[in-house]
């Protein structure tokens, strides 16, 4: 059809193509998207499903398509830490709007073959770390495996549970020109990705309901499914009955997911995997090893880990044997998996399945070891510590890439093609100094598959807003073990190349993603995760495996969330006054919010109340994160909330995002006008985040240290406008008290009358039904700590008790003044005691390192 959004689509040139049959490849200038407009685009069967729907579509939908996904990506907060993006660890995951299609014939020889590979390097790695068998027949070179720093020594021997030692594979497939598929590397350390695939079909699926239900495309659910069920499976092998039985017969083993840390490249898909399959998500210091076996520090002691899902390297798991200097892992946790009481997956070690060094040997492994020949190859690949190959290598090195072969050496590919005869020398001297350390691999032209672009222009003229480019392409496939062999994603990451001239398909290179859409002639799998069928003795009523870690982020989570409100309306009530009265009538209210801003570090501790910069001073505070405003704050309450983003409803992160977006990025021309509106929105879109902490999460010792951390840090800023309000007595009125106590309606509808000593003191400090009053924030923070205290032993409650009942003793009409000095001192006491109260709960609770008692299986 004329002007379709084919038309524009860039024909294949050496290369395969999704979308078209092969025959357009032939078409003389293919890769010029202007080349030949009128030249045949026959597209593929399993295409023209989705074509259709493009060309019935009316104008914008398409336009409306992205922008949802794009918002849905950005609200979920979805990144990828690209370590040299100045966007960091903010950075949005990148998501194409057009899926990427495979037919059910094609995907089930891929599914055969990914199947017969994971079995295959399992053998290979059971083997390795075991009798080394195919090392002593000279199958295996020994200088691949000894010389390779991924061979952990001190793991030889362990036996993996149930004799998997691979339980997750992934590996990278991409398509040749002749329409094979092959390998381009193998991920057995701990494979990522399957987590952002899991997001990509939940984003897609929703911009194309109708023709997802139509073209029956196998669900993703089944497969997460039978991954949780395979490693609690495992788990229950290394757990005592008699622990498994502790707490009220539940007889599940604790699964935890093991996590660098939110400044990991992938810390967003570690979390998201956490909360979808339901596993605690911990660091390293959230666990600790006592004599053979792996504990949870909780806040209830510590709970015995049977299995430890990581997305940790191979050697920063355990300083104490594998890597001295390693801040991220478990001291003593090589020896657990010697003893068999914990199963780590995948094994230690398995990172040196990942040399690509290996892929040309595979194929004689696999006839040895499975008497198969191996159904998928890989790309041409030679290991150059092999004299024959090294002279392949340097007679072909014009048409190969150089690689290292081992991925503790920290060397970029080598494209021979694009080196010019003395720097071919030069290369070749490199290559017969250490041939060990280099791999030589075919290049291989990639198969482009369609992409969206906005829109077409030519001579910077719009041709067409909305038509299908092409990108290069490369399909990460995922399997599980399970105890019935190895079960494969129907689906997996599909990656795109930023143009089709790219050399390199890694995210860390601002790469992006698609969906990955496999067809199905037969009933589609409607698995889900949620649990069919839990028995009376399964039911769980609070959280005993609560991290002591993730505790102390919720209770830094509700200070931060209260300090960004407290902040907000002290610096919306210090630029309303800025804007409103005139310097020559500000008296000491000005000047008692002046300190005020003062000791929240807003304005420097020289500041007079009469200084020009005050304005200039604000303005920056609200989005600097180099000062302690408001900016800071957001950013400090965005850093923990990102820790705990297994423990956070996607509507609750929505909210997040936003307040971060509005006021966590420099503005640095923000005039005051403008910055009243933002702290307006912004006070909306805390007052949400509180909503959702009062009324959407469950009540567990969890929520109760948000609320004590909400709690305190609500006193320690009440406390502190009173005690400068009340240093200077000869105020012009009592306004801004009641603002910042967010009281204001409440004294109008009481009193009807300027604000006055008495009743604004009683308001604010002893009336028991004001949110913001002393007694009132008093009262529900010793019923908090007395909860825990329950549960926990005494944790703090006495500190405040004495305190409270003074209160509650206070006589009004002679203590209710700002004369009164045993109000006074009630406030200096009440500020010390949030103080040392904060400390109390740092060393009883966010430092666990009770004893543990163990158990041990006969």
């Amino acid at each position: 059809m004329p002007n379709s959004i084919v038309d524009f689509y860039p024909l294949a040139n050496e290369r395969y193509d999704e979308l078209l049959f092969s025959d357009s490849a032939s078409v003389p200038g293919g890769a010029e998207p202007f080349a030949n407009p009128t030249a045949i685009r026959t597209p593929r069967l399993h295409w023209q499903a989705l074509l259709s729907e493009l060309r019935a579509a009316p104008a914008g939908t398409m336009r409306d398509r992205v922008q949802m996904v794009q918002r849905q990506v950005r609200e979920n907060g979805v990144t990828y830490n690209v370590y040299a993006d100045p966007q960091g660890a903010d950075r949005p995951w990148e998501l194409d709007v057009v899926p990427f299609i495979l037919p059910a014939d094609e995907w089930a020889a891929i599914e055969t073959a990914v199947i017969q590979r994971a079995e295959l390097m399992n053998q290979i790695l059971l083997d390795v770390y075991g009798e080394q068998k195919l090392l002593k027949d000279g199958h295996i070179p020994p200088a691949l495996v000894f010389g390779n720093e991924g061979f952990l020594r001190p793991c030889h021997g362990i036996a993996p549970i149930g004799g998997v030692a691979l339980q997750t594979y992934a590996v990278d497939l991409a398509r040749a020109p002749n329409g094979q598929w092959w390998v381009v590397s193998d991920r057995t350390q701990s494979p990522s990705g399957a987590g952002y695939a899991l997001e990509n079909r939940l984003a897609i699926a929703r911009a194309f309901p109708d023709l997802f239900r139509e073209l029956k495309v196998q669900r993703l659910a089944g497969y997460f499914s039978a991954w949780r069920e395979s490693l609690i499976h495992w788990g229950r092998l290394c757990t005592p009955q008699s622990q498994a039985n502790a707490h009220g017969g539940n007889d599940r083993p604790l699964i935890v997911l093991l996590t660098p840390g939110p400044y990991n490249e992938t810390y967003y898909e570690q979390s998201y995997l956490a909360r979808y399959l339901g596993f605690p998500l911990v660091q390293g210091s959230d666990l600790t090893v006592r004599e053979g076996f792996v504990f949870l520090k909780t806040l209830a002691g510590l709970q015995r880990v049977s299995v430890i899902l990581r997305r940790l390297d191979d050697d920063f798991c355990d300083p104490l044997e594998l890597r001295e200097d390693s801040a991220l892992g478990v001291p003593g946790l090589t020896e657990a998996a010697r003893r068999g009481t914990v199963m780590i997956t995948n094994s230690l070690g398995s990172n040196i399945l990942e040399s690509g060094a290996l892929l040309g040997f595979l194929p004689k492994l696999a006839q040895v070891l499975k008497g198969q020949n191996l159904l998928m190859p890989s790309v041409a690949t030679w290991w150059c510590g092999e004299p024959a190959a090294l002279q392949e290598a340097i007679r072909r090195m014009g048409t190969l890439v150089f690689k290292p072969a081992f991925n503790h050496l920290k060397q970029k590919p080598v494209f021979g093609d694009r080196l010019n005869n003395f720097e071919k020398e030069i290369f070749k001297e490199l290559l017969l100094a250490n041939p060990q350390n280099y791999l030589a691999q075919e290049f291989v032209k990639n198969s482009q598959v369609p992409v969206w672009k906005p829109s077409v222009t030519n001579d910077e003229k719009l041709v067409r807003a909305g038509v299908l480019g092409a990108s290069e392409v490369v399909l990460r496939v995922f399997a599980c073990a399970t105890p019935t062999g190895y079960q494969v994603m129907p689906g997996g990451l599909t990656r795109v190349a930023t143009n089709l001239d790219s050399r390199s398909l890694a995210m860390q290179r601002g790469g992006g993603s698609k969906d990955t859409w496999v067809l199905t002639t037969g009933a589609v799998n409607e698995t889900t995760l949620i649990a069919q069928a839990t028995e009376s003795n399964q039911l769980i009523r609070s959280d005993t495996q609560l991290a002591s870690r993730t505790v102390e982020n919720l209770f830094w989570f509700g200070r931060y969330a209260e300090r960004c409100d407290n902040t907000v309306r002290l610096m919306r009530r210090m630029l309303d006054d800025l804007i409103e009265v005139s310097p020559d009538a500000r008296g000491n209210d000005w000047a008692a919010l002046v300190s005020l801003c003062q000791e929240h570090e807003l304005l420097a501790k020289d500041t007079q109340p009469n200084d020009p910069t005050i304005e200039r001073c604000l303005l920056n505070a609200m989005h600097s994160d180099e000062v302690a405003g408001l900016g800071n704050h957001v950013n400090q309450l965005f850093r923990v909330a990102f820790s705990l983003r297994e423990r956070l409803s996607a509507d609750n992160w929505r909210a997040l995002n936003y307040t971060l977006q509005q006021l966590g990025k420099p503005k640095p021309d923000l005039k005051i006008g403008e910055a009243l509106l933002l702290l307006d929105e912004a006070s909306i879109s805390l007052m949400t985040l509180t909503g959702f902490a009062l009324d959407g999460m469950t009540r567990d010792m969890g929520w109760r240290f948000m609320s004590i951390g909400r709690r305190v840090e609500r006193l320690q800023f009440m406390t502190t406008v009173l005690q400068h309000a009340i240093a200077k007595p000869d105020l012009n009125n009592l306004d801004w008290m009641l603002e910042l106590g967010d009281s204001t309606i409440t004294y109008r509808s009481r009193y009807m009358a300027k604000p006055e000593w008495l009743p604004t003191l009683d308001l604010l400090v002893l009336d028991p039904a004001n949110p913001r009053s002393l007694l009132f924030q008093l009262d529900g923070l010793v019923g908090a700590l007395k909860r825990v205290s329950a549960v926990h032993g005494e944790c703090g409650f006495t500190l405040l008790e004495p305190l409270l009942s003074d209160f509650k003793q206070l006589d009004v009409a002679s203590t209710l003044r700002y004369d009164s000095a045993v109000l006074k001192q009630l406030l200096d006491r009440l500020k010390r005691a949030g103080v040392e109260l904060s400390e109390q709960l740092e060393a009883r609770f966010f430092s666990y390192a009770a004893k543990a008692k163990i158990e041990v299986p006969l």
